[in-house]
């Protein structure tokens, strides 16, 4: 049996009917909604990381571009939680660029928050820092496509963790006026996360351009700030 399908088959047996009816809904599969179309088969992220980490050393960029391409939202996960793996495992620069050139030239398969959130900033950010170099993702976030905004500013997650602030901002800021929700969440999602590492860097920014942010993004930016300094700037006293 290809090991695909053999993938495919640990999956089937582990989906769960309840989450199968659930996950369109909370996906937002509905006409003209962001995950218009795609399909489920009812499995849980835990499930597909175990999935994952039986699989990962096994299988080849070929079958896991098959499941990528799948129309099944878990076999795209699932493969993303693979390629993630098999990332953190590499052994040398040329082995993670590969992953990187790959995660890239599939990106169109990368098509919801979840897939873009559970593993950008685990190739492409970590790739970057390790690297000296942040053109990926400053390409991203200039791309026309949400998907790619999102990856943009999503993969700046690894250099928060290591102090480092600047990128953050600078594509929060780059992308601070998009239509879409989605983009006001993750911009206001890593800027609270910058205010985890450093309060100061953050009410500096807010400071700056709170008046106009899109109100999503000014909530989850000030959600972790003390209540009194969340009501000024919700308020417009600062």
């Amino acid at each position: 049996m290809k090991l695909v399908n053999e993938i495919v088959e640990a999956l089937e047996m582990l989906s769960i009917d309840e989450k199968k009816a659930f996950y369109p809904r909370f996906f937002k599969t509905g006409k003209g909604e962001y995950g218009e179309g795609d399909l489920f088969i009812g499995v849980t992220v835990p499930d597909q990381r175990s999935v994952s980490k039986a699989y990962w050393n096994k299988v080849s960029f070929n079958e896991i571009e098959e499941l990528l391409k799948s129309k099944y939202h878990e076999h795209r996960a699932t493969a993303l939680f693979i390629l993630v793996l098999k990332f953190e495992k590499s052994k040398s620069l040329d082995e993670k660029k590969s992953i990187v050139d790959f995660y890239l030239n599939n990106k169109q398969y990368i098509n919801n928050w979840d897939l873009v959130d559970a593993s950008c900033y685990k190739i492409l950010g970590q790739y970057c820092l390790e690297t000296d170099n942040d053109s990926i993702l400053k390409n991203l976030a200039s791309e026309e496509e949400m998907w790619s905004k999102r990856m943009g500013i999503v993969g700046t997650m690894s250099h928060i963790k290591k102090g480092i602030f600047q990128l953050t901002l600078e594509l929060a800021l780059q992308n601070l006026y998009h239509q879409h929700d989605l983009m006001h969440k993750a911009n206001g999602w890593l800027l609270r996360e910058v205010g985890n590492k450093n309060e100061e860097v953050l009410l500096y920014f807010l400071k700056l351009h709170y008046h106009k942010m899109p109100r999503t993004t000014l909530r989850y930016a000030i959600e972790k700030l003390d209540e009194d300094v969340r009501q000024s700037f919700l308020k417009g006293f600062l």
